[in-house]
């Protein structure tokens, strides 16, 4: 498989730029191109403009960003795309632009450069028509601001080939961006609903529902920051017309809004701000307006089914990740019930005389949050929810433990591998379920949904394959639990570990007070779950928590099973280590939270710290984290204080007040 290490990106302009920063942040080599060296430096000057912010908000630091500035170069030239393993068009929509391009730019990469446009509307198959060895080009997607937004649509054509595909996936992975797949089709994903979406709200104005009403509405209902008009302001409204343009082949719900088009033409921005009481306008409106915006996007994403597009999690993902909308469509679908979204379909298939979808089943509208992949003795369980940073909710946690039995009860599977997309691995349990059951006073469902979670990680921890999981970025609280259950703990060098559960008013119920002190012994057990410490892949691999450490491209070659597994660690614990797990075994929790520990075992500021630390988390979490501790019962013994726990108004506090400082009462 290509290793990408020096990335071209062709376009030097607000997209090109964005990527260039994002790909050098990644560690990338990348060469910036555009016709003259004046417009690439206007672009390596925004670069290094935007950088010198988030130094000053303290996001990065002076010598990151010198180390990511020596990464770039620029070039006027094609020429100097030549060494590259990867090139991105990022010019502007003009077909014709775009295969001349690419067809130069054949003749001068070497024959297994991968070529990819970010094109958002224009065939890939047709695109690739233009390059020599069709078979190593591939749409990559992006979304403004790029260097921020996470999203990215992978677009095989006709022709790309699987080593192709896999390289992108990969290349995706290793940029730090969420990657959806989808068939090459007009629109792809996201812009297939969302253009329409955009072209909608300016037929609602050609109707004369005034646009700061339709804006403040959408914001409402969507869960944005900003409505239909701002958006088009902010990113250019001849955008948005070009794009619904190449749409017009699905069928009237998508033929230009007559107003969209005299704007775009005109090339002004919508005058915003003109309606009185902060564009409150009448319930009538407001139903009308909202009963439009969602019946168009649910019309076009239950199309998108139809045509095998895409799946479910993707239309969920584009839309939470690429335009930061607080619901995936499905989502909202789910939530308003089979009949209502009929309702809402019918009457935009009525408006534009479109045929209803097929897909208006709602059994047709379960997202896959956890991927099963099988590869002869090899199967890869994926936690595949970014969006949510793969947290534990009930449906995730029916869909791992089907996942799971499917790989322990096959007689071909020798190994089986957990691991994570995007920023995490699993970030915990789904904190809102918690909350929600709390303030309808059904805590048996906590304890109910536990059992379930302790059931299935028993099965895991007791299964005759070998299980490894991988941890590529957060695993806090359930998600480390989980990894717990594993033979084999690996971990990504960016990877961070920790149990938070005591910050938030209660305690680790999935094993966590158990198998973390098998693991690693009482000391440092208590030490994790009392303090609620961060741990880096380097710290956890030091006392024996994560057994190796390996690369991204390690970890591609395990588990596409072309390297050997790592072996559990036998850590020996530094001075340093042991002088901590000393402290937390000789000490009680009482004498931590007093400051009156021995002394002699760490140094003064550090038994200070400790202190400090343990006496900001919940006192009633922390007595009983440290009564399962002590008495090892198993972990079934932490389902007998989950109603106390839960009934805490500390945890109510907690739960609700994630990353706010609070003061715990102790009940």
């Amino acid at each position: 498989m290509k290793d990408i290490t020096n990335v071209g990106i062709v376009g030097a302009g607000t997209m090109g730029a964005a990527l260039a920063q994002k790909f050098i942040q990644e560690g990338f080599a990348v060469t910036l191109a555009d016709r003259s060296m004046e417009i690439v430096q206007k672009g390596i000057t925004g670069i290094q403009s935007t950088l010198r912010d988030a130094v000053e908000k303290r996001l990065f630091t002076e010598t990151q960003v010198e180390q990511f500035m020596q990464r770039l170069n620029g070039t006027d030239t094609l020429a100097g795309l030549a060494h590259c393993d990867l090139v991105i068009e990022a010019i502007y929509e003009n077909f014709e632009a775009k295969s001349e391009l690419f067809q130069t730019l054949s003749t001068i990469v070497s024959s297994d450069c991968i070529l990819a446009t970010n094109t958002s509307s224009f065939s890939v198959s047709e695109l690739a028509e233009s390059v020599h060895h069709p078979e190593r080009f591939i749409g990559l997607h992006y979304f403004y601001h790029a260097a921020k937004n996470r999203l990215v649509e992978i677009i095989p054509g006709s022709k790309t080939a699987p080593e192709t595909f896999i390289a992108a996936q990969r290349f995706s992975f290793l940029s730090g961006k969420d990657a959806i797949t989808c068939a090459d089709s007009y629109g792809f994903v996201v812009n297939r609903y969302f253009v329409p979406w955009l072209n909608e709200s300016a037929r609602l104005l050609g109707e004369g529902y005034p646009i700061d009403v339709i804006d403040a509405v959408c914001k409402q209902v969507f869960g944005i920051g900003m409505g239909p008009f701002e958006l088009m302001n902010a990113t250019g409204i001849p955008v948005a017309y070009h794009s619904e343009k190449t749409l017009e082949r699905y069928g009237n719900l998508y033929t230009v809004s007559e107003v969209l088009e005299k704007q775009a033409l005109a090339n002004t921005p919508w005058l915003l701000g003109t309606t009185p009481d902060s564009g409150l306008g009448t319930l009538e409106q407001e139903r009308v307006i909202a009963d439009r915006m969602l019946g168009v996007v649910f019309f076009v994403c239950l199309q998108l089914l139809d045509e095998n597009v895409c799946s479910v999690a993707a239309i969920n993902r584009g839309a939470k990740i690429g335009l930061k909308w607080k619901r995936g469509p499905f989502e909202m679908m789910n939530r308003l019930g089979e009949d209502a979204v009929r309702s809402l379909v019918g009457k935009i298939a009525a408006l534009y005389t479109m045929p209803m979808p097929n897909a208006l089943s709602a059994d047709r509208w379960k997202s896959e949050n956890v991927k099963l992949e099988k590869n002869g003795s090899i199967a890869i369980i994926t936690m595949d929810q970014p969006e949510y940073q793969n947290a534990f909710s009930e449906e995730t946690m029916r869909q791992l433990a089907a996942c799971f039995d499917s790989a322990d009860s096959d007689p071909d599977i020798k190994t089986i591998f957990f691991t994570g997309s995007g920023k995490a691995f699993v970030a915990g349990a789904d904190i809102n379920y918690f909350v929600t059951k709390i303030k309808s006073n059904n805590i048996d469902d906590i304890i109910a949904f536990t059992k379930a979670g302790q059931d299935l990680f028993e099965r895991i921890d007791t299964s005759n394959k070998t299980v490894v999981s991988i941890i590529n970025g957060l695993a806090l609280g359930g998600g480390l639990e989980f990894a717990l259950c594993s033979d084999i703990v690996l971990a990504l060098p960016k990877a961070q570990l920790a149990f938070p559960e005591t910050a938030i008013g209660i305690y680790p119920g999935l094993g966590g007070t158990q198998r973390s002190a098998r693991k690693l012994g009482k000391g440092l057990s208590k030490f994790l779950i009392f303090t609620g410490k961060m741990l880096s892949a380097s710290e956890a691999s030091a006392i024996g928590l994560v057994d190796k450490i390996v690369t991204p491209h390690e970890m591609f070659a395990i588990l596409a099973g072309e390297a050997p597994i790592p072996g559990p660690a036998n850590t020996a614990l530094s001075p340093e280590w042991s002088a901590i797990a000393e402290f937390f075994s000789t000490n009680s929790l009482s004498d931590i939270v007093s400051g009156t520990t021995s002394e002699g075992i760490i140094d003064e500021a550090l038994s200070q710290k400790f202190t400090k630390m343990v006496q900001s988390k919940a006192p009633v979490a922390l007595r009983l984290a440290d009564e399962l501790i002590t008495k090892a019962a198993g972990c079934s013994s932490e389902l007998n204080h989950l109603n106390e726990i839960f009934s805490t108004s500390d945890a109510l506090l907690g739960l609700t007040s994630i990353g706010k400082k609070v003061e715990y009462q102790g009940k």
